[in-house]
């Protein structure tokens, strides 16, 4: 790998986290997607979408925007009911270690370097349902397995946004997490 890729890699956050990962060889035949999985991943664009525009309703009426805001905590709700279903096709949440460039994951087939890979991901809690392709670079040996190291490929600005909002959540949740008191102090 050359410099330049391990400069860009570092460029973005990165953390320890469960997902729930569906991984496909890049092509294959089965990769037609559940309707629950596409309409979760549009739910979540479509919010994507929507947040300039709560904003800007939010700035001339703050009643209508409450409103919004108070719909859309419905829409999400739902979407974690159907994204709890869902997991029953894809499988248990598994630990990554997760950027918006890519992602670290334990698998029990070693996929060779320089395979493309298709990923379903789902990010708990919320549920959204993402759909990237992602390149294998690297393996490595842990105590648990030979860990993937992958980096994603033509992935929509959307999709990185998604993928930064939902980092950056878990960084701020840990960072709470690390400061509240103890129960044995």
């Amino acid at each position: 790998m050359s410099t330049q890729d391990n400069q860009d890699r570092r460029e973005y956050y990165r953390i320890d986290d469960q997902i729930a990962l569906q991984i496909r060889l890049h092509g294959s035949q089965s990769e037609e997607d559940s309707l629950l999985f596409n309409l979760l991943g549009d739910l979540h664009l479509l919010e994507y979408d929507a947040q300039p525009l709560l904003r800007s309703v939010g700035e001339s009426d703050r009643t209508i925007a409450n409103y919004f805001k108070i719909i859309n905590k419905r829409i999400d709700l739902l979407g974690q009911v159907l994204a709890s279903n869902l997991l029953k096709d894809i499988g248990p949440a598994r630990d990554v270690s997760l950027s918006e460039s890519g992602m670290t994951f334990i698998d029990e087939i070693t996929h060779p370097i320089d395979t493309l890979l298709n990923l379903k991901i789902v990010l708990l809690p919320q549920g959204f349902g993402l759909h990237v392709d992602a390149r294998v670079i690297e393996h490595r040996s842990s105590a648990d397995g030979i860990q993937t190291v992958t980096v994603f490929e033509n992935v929509p600005d959307s999709t990185r946004q998604i993928l930064a909002r939902h980092i950056l959540h878990k960084q701020a949740l840990q960072r709470r997490l690390a400061l509240q008191p103890s129960d044995s102090e």
